[in-house]
């Protein structure tokens, strides 16, 4: 089968640096399909593992953290699933990613792609929609309804790329919550204002200064997604007392101290964890990707996809890399087709 992987850890400019092989049609057992790919999304994650984390030894590894396509063949111990099924996923951190023509996936961490949406489209979708999901509603605990949360507030530094697109969807539209989103440039404010944010602040600016014009003495929750070591004073200021901030992003050291006196908690999202730690709840992911296939469906949630670049292989990964590498991507790139 095709596939693009890396062996070294070099700029995304070298042509070494994803490369076109061919490997073996894994099998799958115990409770994985094999699932056919059609698309396949870009995330952060695929270029912080590109360029931090070679494979020992010279070894391929094969990413791609999200994926849309068919299932082939299932496993003895599957009963979710059947060849045939559409689905859409995000995988696994500690196994093979899905930048190949077929893929290994616990179907556990699977969901039924949305009947309205294209591969392409569904793509997009999987690993944001599972890390905002499990900030807004398992970490910060936000509670779902038309008029729950109301008279609170959100922030969401960064709310117009990958997560923070499907973020503002998912707490404007299943919360009574405000929802104010930071972004510094006109398309990505017009984009975090499409995707249902009632307020828009410039994070290149002064964060309190902008809350406060806004008629807030602070925010009830912060979810941030990306620049946790620039912000973190100001939104430790502007978080209001018993608040809780989340974030996702890989900071260097921040001063948690800042949040004693408010008694304000602090909140990690990884959305690999369940699989990498093969969690009780695991299946949990399965069913919260069910439940956004159903809203996406029924008009609720709509796709963050922004681009589809080409086919997958190596030179249209690497273009994909690269743009995500300018920290200027709005909503979600795609690759489609082999």
């Amino acid at each position: 089968m095709k596939a693009i992987g890396y062996r070294a850890s070099l700029p995304i400019d070298n042509p070494d640096s994803l490369i076109d092989v061919t490997l073996d049609t894994p099998v799958p057992t115990g409770r994985d399909l094999l699932v056919r790919i059609d698309a396949v999304s870009v995330n952060p994650v695929d270029v912080k593992l590109r360029a931090n984390a070679a494979p020992a030894d010279g070894a391929l590894r094969v990413l791609g953290f999200d994926a849309a396509g068919t299932v082939e063949a299932v496993g003895p111990d599957v009963t979710l699933f059947r060849p045939g099924d559409a689905v859409f996923y995000a995988g696994a951190v500690d196994r093979p990613g899905a930048n190949s023509e077929f893929h290994l996936v616990d179907e556990r961490i699977v969901g039924p792609k949305p009947k309205s949406l294209t591969a392409a489209e569904a793509a997009a979708l999987p690993l944001t929609a599972i890390t905002a999901w499990e900030m807004l509603f398992d970490r910060l605990g936000l509670s779902r309804g038309a008029t729950a949360e109301a008279g609170r507030s959100l922030l969401i530094v960064g709310g117009a790329g990958g997560v923070g697109s499907i973020a503002v969807q998912l707490a404007r539209r299943l919360t009574g919550i405000r929802v104010i989103a930071t972004a510094s440039r006109p398309e990505t404010a017009d984009w975090a204002r499409e995707m249902g944010a009632h307020d828009v602040i410039d994070h290149s600016g002064s964060i309190p200064d902008q809350i406060r014009a806004l008629g807030l003495s602070g925010v009830d929750c912060v979810f941030v997604t990306t620049g946790t070591d620039q912000h973190f004073t100001a939104l430790a200021e502007i978080v209001a007392p018993q608040g809780r901030i989340g974030l996702i992003d890989d900071p260097g050291l921040i001063d948690v101290r800042l949040l004693k006196r408010k008694s304000v908690s602090l909140h990690w999202e990884m959305m690999f964890a369940r699989s990498l730690f093969q969690t009780a709840d695991m299946a949990a992911q399965h069913a919260l990707l069910a439940e956004v296939s159903r809203l996406v469906d029924d008009g609720t949630l709509r796709t963050t996809l922004t681009e589809t670049l080409g086919r997958i292989d190596a030179e249209t990964l690497r273009r994909a890399h690269a743009l995500i590498e300018t920290g200027k991507a709005r909503g979600k790139i795609v690759l489609e087709g082999f």
